[in-house]
């Protein structure tokens, strides 16, 4: 079955091309720094969910935690701006899908491994790279990107070694 068979015709419009897409990331970024004072970033915002949850749950125990108790002691550990970026990007993902005409929800994969496997793989894929993220004190975009533009080593370090995980993890689950 085709995939013009599964989904309406719609007005998709094309993709940017890699050159244009790279270089207003980069103006992204710079305008970033400029503005904040800070670079690109998403897995904080999670660490900060955590926290605010956590006050909500347990807050004796969240307040007396070495790495979540000084996030609540301003108060609402969500007020960072690195919630307020993921918020952004979400709502910006969300509309250039419905004006480029791409969004739609699908699960890719199913089909050749079932539907429950393939929501259990990238689950825990997704924990797996959660947790890698905050090991290495960043994620692609806060330690790749915003740790690459300030010339950190770190950032080149963790680049090369998340590219060549990738490669190999992809080689190891083809298919799923």
């Amino acid at each position: 079955m085709s995939l013009s068979s599964e989904f309406p015709a719609r007005n998709v419009r094309p993709f940017w091309s890699p050159l244009m897409a790279g270089v207003a990331l980069g103006l992204v970024l710079l305008l970033t720094f400029v503005l904040t004072g800070h670079g690109l970033g998403a897995t904080g915002a999670s660490t900060r969910m955590t926290a605010w949850l956590g006050l909500a749950v347990a807050p004796a125990a969240t307040q007396a935690n070495s790495y979540l108790g000084p996030m609540v002691q301003g108060g609402n550990p969500l007020a960072s701006w690195i919630s307020w970026q993921v918020i952004g990007v979400a709502i910006g993902a969300l509309a250039a899908a419905f004006l480029g005409g791409r969004f739609r929800v699908q699960l890719d994969g199913a089909r050749s491994i079932g539907a429950p496997r393939r929501l259990l793989a990238a689950l825990g894929g997704g924990l797996l790279a959660g947790f890698g993220a905050r090991v290495a004190a960043g994620c692609t975009s806060g330690l790749g990107l915003s740790g690459a533009a300030t010339l950190a080593i770190a950032a080149f370090v963790f680049l090369g070694l998340f590219f060549a995980t990738g490669l190999i993890v992809s080689r190891l689950v083809k298919g799923v």
